[in-house]
């Protein structure tokens, strides 16, 4: 009888066991997804006797020494891990800045065509196998890949868990939650040093800005319209990622009471005329609406099609007579600085230049978003992504 259960439990070693959950981690005999000290000792004998190779015991050990790995996200789910992470899929675009960030293209088997078209620079990107575009996944592809985690849309949680993969939500879009999300990845991932590591660097930067924005007298603080450009009179409210930078910036949004549950918001032309604003900022996000790829990695041509946007901006009903149109302040900010929080501090910084030149003067926002380029994306920095750029 024992011969025979040592039997099966060397053949789960080498093939190992699937759970009820669909999850297979190697060296677990009973399928309960743990490599208990007992598995451990039963593995080390089948290594002995020539029945897995040195690697497959190494990660069993690993296993056994590591997991199961529980973590809680920004939206306060509870989710367990049992093995190494060797495969993921994330499809919100501005997710996979965070892998980026923590050196894990190599675990990414799948991205959506928008990622792929957006991040096209990240070397290895164009290699991915693609799920879809932004606004329609292929689900049936994401399992076919067959990663262990998956980040999409929640109500595709219940089809993912079933085919064994691993639902876990993140979310890069706002400022509060960044931080949660980043560590619970780089935890997931196994990669916490380079969180953490990112996350100081990104706090060191924060809070130089927040010293020089204390210095300027609340009287000399600047009003700002804050805009998507998905369309006309889409307001930036307080859970917009272009809230944040504004405010981080020193300025005064003025769509900081439209709704605290909300992003953008559609907003009349003759409330912007009365509240006047000093500034404008259009966060321009998708190549498909104006100013399109002008902005951008690759820029489409020179800037006479962003210089003919702001143009139709400044002569736009509800910016035109105000402050912010008669002054020639209307600025252009690519959206993947301004909504994805991995670089919202460098939007906060442009922005910053933009408003208050004399406080920032021995500072470049060019420079600080060249070294996250650099630093944690692994590729050269180059593009527009701010215009007009303070000289």
């Amino acid at each position: 009888m024992r011969t025979a259960l040592l039997a099966l439990v060397c053949l789960s070693l080498i093939f190992a066991t699937a759970s009820a959950q669909g999850i297979v981690v190697p060296g677990d005999a009973d399928g309960d997804m743990i490599v208990s000290d007992e598995e451990l000792e039963l593995a080390e004998q089948s290594y002995s006797e020539g029945k897995i190779t040195s690697d497959e015991l190494e990660e069993i050990k690993h296993i056994h020494e590591k997991y199961p790995i529980t973590v809680t996200n920004s939206y306060g789910d509870t989710v367990t891990i049992y093995k190494p992470v060797n495969g993921i899929i994330s499809t919100p675009s501005w997710s996979i800045e965070m892998l980026f960030i923590l050196d894990a293209l190599d675990k990414v088997v799948g991205v959506t065509s928008t990622q792929q078209e957006v991040f096209g620079w990240i070397p290895g990107m164009d290699s991915k196998s693609t799920v879809g575009a932004w606004n329609s996944i292929d689900y049936e592809k994401i399992i076919e890949l067959n990663p262990d985690i998956v980040n999409t849309a929640f109500d595709q949680k219940d089809a993912m868990e079933h085919a064994g993969i691993t639902f876990l939500r993140l979310s890069t879009r706002n400022w509060t939650t960044f931080e949660t999300d980043l560590k619970c990845l780089g935890k997931v991932l196994e990669k916490e040093e380079r969180a953490e590591e990112f996350l100081r660097w990104n706090g060191d930067y924060k809070s130089q800005l927040a010293e020089i924005v204390e210095t300027i007298p609340p009287e000399n603080r600047l009003s700002v319209y804050g805009e998507s450009n998905h369309h006309y009179l889409f307001a930036a409210a307080p859970n917009s990622g272009l809230h944040h930078a504004i405010t981080s910036a020193g300025g005064i949004n003025i769509g900081k009471d439209l709704g605290f549950e909300s992003s953008f918001l559609d907003v009349d032309p003759e409330w912007i005329l009365t509240e006047d604003p000093d500034a404008v900022i259009i966060a321009a996000t998708m190549s498909e609406w104006a100013p399109g790829p002008a902005l951008d990695y690759y820029p489409s041509d020179t800037t006479e099609s962003l210089n003919q946007y702001l143009e139709l901006t400044r002569n736009r009903p509800g910016i035109m007579n105000t402050d912010a149109a008669n002054n020639g302040r209307i600025y252009l900010l690519h959206g993947y600085c301004s909504e994805g929080a991995p670089r919202g501090v460098i939007a906060a910084y442009y922005i910053a230049k933009w408003l208050y030149p004399e406080y920032l003067q021995d500072i470049d926002p060019n420079e600080i978003h060249e070294e996250y380029f650099e630093k944690w994306l692994g590729a050269p920095y180059q593009g527009i992504w701010a215009y007009p750029q303070e000289s």
